[in-house]
């Protein structure tokens, strides 16, 4: 719900991780292989676009190494997803949820309405009621950042603080 998540997810992984390929935004992933997200929402409905989102995000954890520092950005509604948020916990993934207030999330994702065809954004209030529909779930993510009012490099610096990553290091030394 443009809460910035590929894009703070890129610049913390190229500045934690040293390599910008160990990035993964699963909706950048789903777009590789077949439809645009918006347009599977159009043509097959939010079930069908909820298991691409799924697959995706299976065949992401198949491919990680335990040893490996990955950083991955999903969807608004992927960590809603009971089985999805089943599949993290098992994979002992580390989740972070880039809060901010609905109004400014609204904000963003009118500031990219060009670039970014967003399904489920009808009109203010009814992305405000998304929104607090989903919080109870993001609110479940190992860490909190406040992304309100925040620049994408600030976002990132404050993410590498939290994770307490070695910016001289890459690779699985990264993480102290």
């Amino acid at each position: 719900m443009a809460a910035a998540r590929t894009a703070c997810g890129a610049v913390t992984c190229r500045c934690a991780c040293g390599v910008p390929g160990r990035f993964y935004g699963i909706r950048q992933e789903q777009r590789g292989t077949g439809p645009w997200p918006a347009a599977i929402f159009r043509d097959s409905g939010e079930l069908a676009f909820r298991q691409a989102e799924h697959a995706a995000l299976l065949e992401l954890l198949a491919e990680v190494k335990a040893t490996t520092p990955v950083v991955a950005a999903l969807g608004g509604g992927a960590f809603t997803q009971p089985e999805n948020a089943e599949l993290l916990n098992a994979a002992g993934a580390l989740t972070i949820f880039l809060d901010a207030p609905a109004s400014e999330l609204w904000r963003r994702c009118r500031s990219d309405q060009e670039l970014v065809e967003r399904p489920l954004q009808k009109d203010q209030k009814q992305f405000g009621d998304l929104y607090e529909a989903r919080r109870p779930h993001y609110l479940r993510a190992s860490l909190r950042v406040d992304t309100a009012g925040k620049d994408i490099e600030s976002i990132a610096t404050e993410i590498i603080s939290l994770l307490e990553i070695d910016k001289t290091q890459s690779g699985p030394k990264a993480l102290r």
